[in-house]
């Protein structure tokens, strides 16, 4: 294990990252404020308790994920896809590094960026609404898990993607969607039953319902069940990156 590559792709990553504060950092803080100043203060006040929680504090592991999810596609998809773009990255490949290095150091670093932005908006949750955290352990073990598993998948999206533009295809068009469909905002058992069988086809559902679990000990799905999905999308991320690597699949021609 090569840790001096790991560590020096690593520290580059968070650099840029401690370069652009404002775009990295700041936006997604500001962003997911007003989402607690128009959804939990203004709406919030209309709405009556979800599940004996309210709803300001309800929606707090939504927004998380939210921000998480957004972060860690469009940070590890932009990590590898620029070294494509200006050609840096056969320098990687021909350097003594290993795919195992090059997957450590670009996901690690986006995922410790999305790691420090959920708990910024953590501690700015904290400033609208009042709540506890029931599992702090698990809470912290899918932050990590999650910030993970999506900066797996935005890095086989910067592998994959050929132009700026297919870089926001999936975040935009598909992932934004199925989070905000996911019941960031609302219970699934609000819905009619019809509906609430379709909405389990949304593998964002049980990252959002194990997350809110961890908070207030209440979910949609079985923490296991959602744990088991979580993990499911993490090994199927890991094989994709690792038929990318044996293949070459947009990544030498």
């Amino acid at each position: 294990m090569n840790w001096y590559a790991i560590k020096a792709i690593y520290l580059f990553e968070m650099a840029r990252t401690f370069r652009t504060l404002t775009q990295s950092l700041a936006s997604p803080v500001i962003s997911t404020s007003l989402y607690f100043v128009v959804f939990g203060s203004a709406i919030g006040s209309y709405m009556t308790e979800i599940d004996g929680i309210s709803y300001g504090a309800f929606i707090v592991p939504g927004l998380m994920m939210l921000s998480i999810l957004n972060e860690s596609l469009s940070n590890a998809s932009f990590g590898i896809y620029m070294p494509k773009y200006s050609g840096t990255i056969y320098e990687i490949l021909s350097a003594p590094i290993g795919p195992v290095e090059v997957v450590m150091g670009y996901v690690g670093a986006a995922a410790t960026k999305s790691v420090i932005l959920g708990t910024l908006i953590l501690v700015t949750a904290r400033c609208f609404v009042p709540f506890e955290i029931a599992h702090p352990f698990w809470m912290a073990g899918f932050l990590i898990l999650t910030a993970v598993t999506f900066s797996m998948f935005g890095f086989v999206i910067g592998l994959w993607a050929d132009g700026w533009e297919k870089l926001q295809i999936i975040p935009l068009m598909i992932v934004t969607p199925l989070t905000f469909l996911g019941g960031s905002f609302y219970s699934i058992n609000m819905l009619p039953e019809f509906w609430q069988t379709v909405t389990l086809f949304n593998p964002v559902v049980y990252l959002i319902s194990g997350f809110r679990w961890s908070f207030y000990g209440v979910s949609d799905v079985s923490v296991e069940i959602s744990l088991g999905m979580t993990l499911l999308f993490f090994l199927i991320c890991l094989g994709l990156i690792s038929y990318i690597f044996k293949t070459g699949y947009r990544l030498k021609s």
